[in-house]
């Protein structure tokens, strides 16, 4: 029996069905995560600088077989099946990297059906990250939709992904709905989601909304106005270099 859980999300990614009868799936289990980045947002723990020959072979073998159902199933029921937690977790994070996609998602779902697995939030934020870059914005609404149906709360970052998911696609008024509910939901925006918001808002011809978010940054912002003036000396960085 699959969980609701898994069960939502095989429902929108279909492409993924292969991977339903590779392992049992994770019972439901809860997690609080407090919003703000006073102390610095946690860092994934399954990070690392350097690969493990395992990692390396799985996500060459995983990019071989991906046009071929089959041989993709082989890869995960053997190779990725056999991996440790920790070079599981660097194969999805290779991935990111690499901007795979499909595989990505795919590792995703198989690593959420595995025992040791709970809930992550950095985890689900980069996976909106990697499909906002991709432009699937309906896919990274459901993902931070998911998250929370885990039994997780959004974080500062999980709503800035959100927003720059939703800029990469001129939703603007998507994005500023979501930095609205940031801070509803007492999360503090930090310097990339400033950023993030006003350059794209200054992009757009939305100055009167750039202004407003420049306004807000002096509450949330240590030493507002000097990020205020490496926000318009990137943007100047940015025009010179397209000239």
């Amino acid at each position: 029996m699959k969980s609701s859980v898994m069960g939502s999300l095989e429902f929108q990614f279909p492409q993924l069905g292969f991977l339903q009868n590779l392992s049992k799936p994770h019972p439901r289990c809860s997690s609080m995560v407090t919003c703000g980045l006073r102390g610095g947002p946690r860092k994934p723990l399954w990070r690392k600088s350097v690969l493990s020959s395992e990692t390396i072979q799985v996500v060459h073998s995983l990019k071989l077989a991906k046009s071929s159902t089959s041989r993709l199933e082989q890869v995960f029921s053997g190779r990725l099946s056999r991996l440790l937690k920790a070079d599981l977790l660097d194969t999805l994070a290779e991935l990111h990297r690499q901007n795979e996609l499909d595989l990505a998602l795919k590792v995703f779902q198989f690593v959420r059906k595995e025992e040791w697995y709970q809930p992550d939030l950095p985890l689900y934020c980069d996976m909106i990250l990697l499909l906002g870059k991709n432009k699937l914005i309906d896919m990274a609404e459901e993902f931070f939709s998911e998250l929370k149906k885990e039994g997780l709360q959004p974080n500062t970052r999980a709503f800035a992904e959100m927003i720059g998911a939703y800029i990469r696609v001129d939703m603007i008024e998507k994005a500023m709905e979501t930095y609205e509910l940031m801070k509803a939901s007492g999360c503090a925006p930090d310097r990339l989601t400033f950023m993030i918001l006003i350059r794209n808002l200054e992009k757009a011809g939305k100055e009167e909304l750039a202004a407003m978010v420049k306004k807000e940054c002096v509450e949330y912002v240590d030493s507002p106005e000097r990020f205020l003036e490496e926000v318009e000396q990137h943007q100047k960085r940015k025009l010179f270099n397209l000239a």
